[in-house]
């Protein structure tokens, strides 16, 4: 089926199928092109180019995106959107006082949300789960990373990838899995971490690689957690069952996550509200790809990564939402996109290609998601009638999303 939008006030992000990333000073710019026409073909972008030019075909189905502006849909590289229940009371417990890391203390945090999970069904899980993401869909996403993390035991590790596995074959959206057993320490295993240690190693990694649920292995790097020397044999044990690393680091200590996750060659370091000098040299000149959570950072009043410094050191970054119950429970990549702007000085041309491009590139994707590129998926965004994208990040409390468009098809 073919599908042509036409008289597209601004159409963003064109790019030539060569560009993977951008970085630095190339983050600034967003090449577009005004009063545009865009064809489908099926599930691909099959031409694009100024009005002008526009081919005149019988028999399609036609979108007039007279004073709209179309953009590739958002690629969150970073959420934990498959859990049970909430943890709305901890949000009370800090407005109150607490600090996240005191809620953990207290058998709050990921373990709350870990004996939430434990109780609930695969079925229910699953129920819960694909409306968070049919929600996340309609604000614009296109393509979506989602980490295992809640369970904490193999079985209910496994739960968890079984979902998202679910979810990728039932919904158009391109859906990587991420394998996080290593997202904190069971109660009975708080005083031998390695121990815990082994049955990821020697239990989950293996049965998870088996039934190919998993292409990434994550672990939070972080004090209270797992250690740098932790961390790195977990890494090594998912490497050695092709599994690829992607890390949490630096979101409340800077402790050498970033060093050891460009040693094991990352796709991904994220979080990053902490960066150290010694943080931007290991990441230049290597392929990991940082990854910034601005909605976290708002919601749990943190640090906001320090982008400006990042990019200066000709850094690329990306934007993800982090969607989870205790520290974002918030899929709007419109938000994460604003709040850059806002409290990070991201340009919008900046942060509109952290979210596309750059946040493809860090979930492997970059080669058919993120940019309107001739034979890449059509994932897009056509807006409302706006005045320009600026608007986007401007208005960042209105929804100026008219339709979403997922593999060719209009979805919302």
């Amino acid at each position: 089926m073919l599908t042509l939008i036409i008289n597209i006030q601004e159409l963003l992000q064109i790019r030539d199928a060569s560009v993977l990333k951008v970085s630095g000073a190339e983050m600034a710019e967003l090449p577009s092109i005004k009063n545009a026409y865009l064809l489908i073909n099926n599930e691909v972008i099959q031409d694009f180019g100024p009005m002008e030019n526009c081919p005149k075909l019988e028999g399609v189905n036609h979108i007039d995106a007279t004073g709209k502006t179309v953009l590739p849909a958002w690629c969150d590289s970073h959420t934990h959107i498959v859990y049970a229940g909430n943890r709305s009371q901890e949000f009370v417990d800090r407005i109150n006082g607490l600090t996240y890391e005191q809620i953990a203390e207290r058998g709050g945090g990921i373990l709350n949300s870990a004996a939430k999970l434990q109780e609930t069904s695969e079925d229910e899980l699953y129920e819960q789960s694909k409306i968070r993401l049919e929600e996340v869909m309609k604000l614009g996403t296109g393509a979506v990373e989602i980490k295992s993390g809640y369970g904490l035991t193999a079985e209910n590790e496994v739960k968890m990838l079984r979902v998202i596995k679910r979810l990728k074959e039932n919904y158009p959206i391109a859906i990587k899995a991420t394998f996080l057993g290593a997202h904190a320490y069971p109660s009975e295993f708080k005083n031998d971490h390695q121990g815990y240690i082994d049955q990821i190693i020697h239990e989950m990694i293996p049965r998870i690689a088996q039934e190919n649920l998993a292409e990434y292995i994550d672990a939070f790097c972080e004090s209270g957690y797992f250690s740098v020397e932790e961390t790195a044999q977990i890494l090594k044990a998912g490497q050695q069952h092709g599994l690829i690393p992607k890390i949490h680091v630096n979101q409340f200590n800077v402790i050498g996550g970033v060093t050891l996750g460009v040693q094991f060659n990352a796709l991904s370091v994220d979080h990053l509200e902490l960066v150290s000098d010694e943080d931007i040299l290991a990441l230049q000149n290597s392929e990991t790809m940082p990854v910034a959570l601005p909605s976290c950072s708002y919601f749990l009043s943190i640090p906001y990564t320090p982008a400006r410094k990042m990019l200066q050191a000709g850094l690329p970054l990306a934007l993800a939402t982090d969607f989870n119950p205790g520290s974002t429970p918030s899929g709007n990549m419109n938000f994460v996109v604003a709040t850059a702007c806002i409290k990070m000085k991201m340009t919008p041309e900046e942060a509109i290609n952290a979210a596309t491009i750059n946040g493809a590139y860090a979930m492997g994707l970059s080669k058919t998601h993120g940019s309107i590129t001739i034979g890449k998926k059509a994932n897009l965004i056509i807006t409302q009638s706006i005045p320009s994208f600026y608007q986007l990040p401007y208005a960042f409390g209105s929804n100026l999303i008219d339709q979403v468009i997922i593999n060719g098809k209009i979805i919302a």
